[in-house]
């Protein structure tokens, strides 16, 4: 058997980079980019409510955490 060189590649492609997405707070209007295992809160004000801010479309999304 042959051993592994360095010039290799590991069989396990890279896992994909996670993007985070830009929210604005329901109370004091703050911007906030969150990734997907943060807490849903603003980062200013503690707020609950955030409205998910997309640039292509002028739709607003509310997530209400609980």
């Amino acid at each position: 058997m042959e051993a592994n060189t360095s010039t290799e590649k590991p069989d396990k492609p890279e896992p994909p980079k996670v993007v985070a997405m830009v929210y604005v707070c329901g109370e004091c209007h703050a911007e906030n980019e969150m990734r997907p295992r943060d807490p849903v809160r603003c980062r200013s004000c503690g707020y609950r409510i955030l409205y998910k801010y997309k640039k292509r479309t002028t739709r607003l999304i509310v997530f209400d955490a609980r």
